[in-house]
């Protein structure tokens, strides 16, 4: 059967025109004259049987239609560029892997290990974009996500399965000039530092303090930031004292910019995962991945 697609041509003309709301502007980036631009989204409005610009004296404007068709056909053909390229760089051999990541994990513990995969499987591209929330993966091009959340998090995430990488522990970490005063630090001495508090986790020094079975009451106190790695950075600098997943912090630990102020880590529900839509077959490169993913889980 026939597919219902327009030439390549046409979607490539209005897409362009879409973003720049102008078919002179789309004309310059296409190489064409503006009358070709002009007889090509004509073609296609043809085709769709749908107005997709409305003309005014100014130029042309976005019909509330072409502006939901220009973001469509944006994320398809940017898709479909992606798929060339990956296939001419690799002259159709090996496979490619689209991953959204929460970015923080991504950056600190995935990036520093990423080489070894690469000379693991060399034919393999790995594409990695910032993503924090659960999706549907019918609605993306991604084949998996790294994913940190809890048991009742990843049940409230349909049609998926996870694969646990590992738990998070989190751990006091300051800077070795800020612990200088003592040899050693208990709980309780750290209400002598500043504790600095993640946003997103406003409760977790409380949380750490009830662990230890000390009264953290005013442990709530002291500046806030929303992601783990301006905390480290806020640590490395001297602020004060942070909770930070020890995962997280290990080339900061590695090079003695930080230090564990006490070795009592708090393990709570959190943790980190592999996460691939419930399918019937997986592609090699999903697979090969996923292995190499838990072996430096474990290491």
């Amino acid at each position: 059967m026939t597919r219902k697609i327009p030439m390549l041509q046409a979607l490539n003309c209005f897409e362009a025109a879409a973003r720049h709301q102008s078919y002179t502007h789309a004309a310059h980036e296409l190489s064409l004259t503006q009358s070709a631009v002009s007889r090509q989204i004509a073609s296609l409005e043809s085709f769709l049987g749908v107005q997709l610009f409305q003309r005014t004296r100014h130029g042309v404007l976005l019909t509330a239609a072409g502006a939901a068709y220009a973001r469509q056909i944006a994320a398809r053909l940017d898709g479909l560029e992606r798929d060339t390229l990956d296939t001419m760089a690799r002259q159709g051999g090996g496979g490619t892997l689209q991953l959204a990541s929460v970015p923080t994990f991504a950056t600190r513990w995935l990036m520093p290990r990423l080489a070894s995969f690469a000379t693991e499987q060399p034919d393999i591209v790995v594409h990695i974009d910032a993503y924090t929330k659960p999706f549907m993966f019918a609605d993306t091009e991604y084949d998996a996500a790294l994913y940190a959340g809890t048991p009742e998090q990843l049940a409230r995430w349909p049609g998926t399965r996870a694969t646990l990488l590992m738990h998070e522990e989190i751990v006091p970490v300051a800077s070795p000039r800020l612990l200088a005063a003592r040899s050693q630090w208990q709980p309780q001495d750290l209400l002598e530092l500043t504790l600095l508090q993640q946003s997103t986790r406003p409760g977790a020094w409380r949380q750490w303090y009830d662990a230890m079975q000390v009264d953290g009451a005013l442990a709530r106190y002291g500046a806030r930031y929303e992601l783990f790695s301006m905390l480290a950075m806020a640590a490395v600098q001297g602020q004060g004292v942070v909770l930070l997943p020890r995962m997280l912090v290990e080339a900061e630990l590695a090079r003695g910019e930080l230090r564990i102020v006490c070795e009592r880590p708090l393990r709570g529900q959190r943790a980190y995962y592999l996460i691939t839509p419930e399918a019937a077959h997986e592609k090699l490169a999903l697979q090969q991945f996923r292995r190499w993913l838990q072996g430096e889980a474990a290491a």
